[in-house]
């Protein structure tokens, strides 16, 4: 088959990824052998091929918001049939019996693997996920507009319960008020309609004029450059971007006992904070690691429930470098995703 491979992880522009044969893999016993349909481009795809992670799987294929027909399954699985559609996302595999997964954290548990980074991802033909870990899909979803749903849609739901109240409602949480997202890609454009269908006054703080058009039409009640002053304080913020410059900004920006939500698996070093400025009234910083299969069921249902809509860019999988490169040149605003071709 063919894949994309991180041969020598550094700067995109300098094209680290190559297009190669690789076997069409064979899936575990407990695993899905999965012909990929579509596979949604995520930062952090640009993480592991630049190096800004660190090396898990010598020239891994990257992807991990794979949208795919499954076309054979190991001999211990039973309740996933040939033919289904399944969406393979980030988590892939976690031990289910250190103390984090007992508890319902299975996102922190320390043996846990990641699809794209511990085993090859949906930069590719095929690829293979463990059936226990794939999410099945309705038929009426669109395929190209499910991709973006299974990472940058479940990350940016958890960043947003991440950012709210806990409460004992059907949600679990209670949505801010006033919610400022930082940075607007593919995980903040569909954080932002959750939050708007559930009622919080989305202010929304990107560099782009694109971004922020966007962010308008997705009913955002104000669209500023990242380092603005939001139109009024905000109970709660989540940082998309992979800025820690970004964060005393944020800090500076909520109202007294408001959240920051740091959404993504990697940021750059956060300045030196200054406790009367920006943490002083009881704010408080939450970081977001991974998710639980329990946030994407519950954010397939939300985004099903209020027509959640990715803004998609498709690109055949022959392209995906230059995706990663567009990406982190910011030349599109919503997800690229990828089809065969």
């Amino acid at each position: 088959m063919r894949a994309w491979a991180v041969t020598s992880p550094g700067p995109i522009d300098e094209r680290p990824l190559e297009f190669i044969d690789k076997p069409t893999p064979t899936p575990a016993a407990d695993e899905l052998l999965v012909r990929v349909l579509a596979c949604g481009v995520c930062r952090t795809d640009l993480h592991v091929s630049e190096g800004d992670l660190p090396v898990h799987r010598e020239h891994v294929t990257p992807g991990h918001e794979v949208v795919g027909e499954v076309v054979d399954r190991g001999a211990d699985v039973r309740d996933i049939e040939i033919g289904a559609r399944v969406g393979v996302a980030w988590l892939r595999r976690t031990d289910g019996t250190c103390v984090y997964c007992r508890r319902g954290d299975e996102n922190l548990c320390p043996a846990s693997h990641y699809t794209g980074w511990d085993a090859d991802g949906g930069y590719a033909e095929y690829t293979t996920v463990p059936a226990a870990f794939a999410y099945p899909l309705p038929d009426d979803l669109d395929t190209v507009a499910a991709a973006p749903l299974l990472c940058a849609g479940i990350i940016g739901y958890r960043a947003l319960k991440r950012a709210s109240r806990p409460d004992d409602s059907a949600l679990g949480f209670v949505i801010p008020e006033r919610l400022g997202l930082y940075g607007f890609g593919g995980s903040a454009h569909l954080c932002a309609q959750v939050a708007i269908a559930l009622g919080a006054r989305v202010h929304v703080l990107t560099r782009g004029e694109q971004a922020r058009e966007l962010a308008l039409s997705l009913g955002a009640a104000s669209a500023g450059d990242a380092y603005d002053e939001p139109p009024e304080p905000l109970d709660a913020a989540i940082t998309f971007a992979p800025v820690g410059e970004l964060v005393p900004v944020a800090l500076r920006a909520l109202d007294r006992g408001g959240v920051l939500s740091i959404a993504g698996i990697h940021l750059s070093d956060i300045p030196a904070l200054n406790y009367e400025r920006e943490l002083f009234y009881e704010k408080e910083i939450r970081s977001v690691t991974a998710n639980t299969r329990a946030d994407g069921r519950e954010f397939l249902a939300l985004a099903a429930q209020h027509g959640v809509q990715p803004t998609t860019h498709t690109y055949p999988l022959s392209a995906a470098q230059d995706a990663l490169i567009h990406l982190k040149a910011g030349r599109f605003d919503g997800a690229a995703v990828l089809v065969p071709g």
